[in-house]
């Protein structure tokens, strides 16, 4: 996980532990998950809305024109 050790991981746990106390954490996770929840949702939408806009666009040829012989 982006090349991080057990070590690194545990001395970045307890410098967070140190900055915001052990009451804030489950505040902080919940906050965290929300956020990574609507990114995930923005993401899927503007996916379907694209795939959408890509199905409604492909032209039909219906061999009509309007140029004079």
């Amino acid at each position: 996980m982006f090349g991080l050790g057990v070590w690194e991981l545990a001395i970045i746990l307890v410098i967070v532990l140190v900055i915001f106390g052990a009451g804030k954490l489950p505040q902080i996770g919940a906050g965290l998950g929300k956020g990574i929840r609507n990114f995930k949702d923005s993401v899927k939408t503007t996916e379907d809305e694209a795939k959408g806009n890509i199905d409604q666009s492909t032209p039909t040829n219906n061999n009509k024109t309007d140029e004079k012989p």
